[in-house]
């Protein structure tokens, strides 16, 4: 069983930065490939951020490459999501997702979820 508990979520301006923090319970953070996730009003929910287990392999949706950072510390059981540049289309709840094996871009293939943050960008 994996829990967890995504945080950092609020309002920020256009231009700006914010760091979202996944939590997962326990230690078992380590044996799992993580993903961001998000999903605006009426829409699907859509591929973000991945990263491995190891965290030395990650991947980016197009929309949010060269802004975006996922990372990981298994040490503290929390993988990060880095927000720099922030635009109005990324407002969203974001959701952080495990899965055992490797890295997937499809929200299908993740076993556990997060509560979901939410994510608003002022203009």
């Amino acid at each position: 069983q994996v829990q967890l508990v995504e945080s950092g979520g609020g309002l920020v301006q256009a231009g700006g930065s914010l760091r979202l923090s996944c939590a997962a319970s326990g230690r078992t953070l380590s044996s799992n490939a993580m993903g961001w996730f998000r999903q605006a009003p009426g829409k699907e929910r859509e591929f973000v951020a991945a990263i491995s287990r190891s965290g030395t392999i990650t991947y980016y949706a197009d929309s949010v490459k060269g802004r975006f950072t996922i990372s990981r510390d298994n040490a503290k059981s929390t993988v990060y999501l880095q927000m720099n540049s922030p635009k109005a289309e990324d407002t969203a709840v974001y959701y952080c997702a495990a899965r055992s094996g490797l890295p997937s871009l499809k929200n299908d293939e993740y076993d556990y979820w997060g509560q979901g943050t939410q994510v608003t960008v002022s203009s």
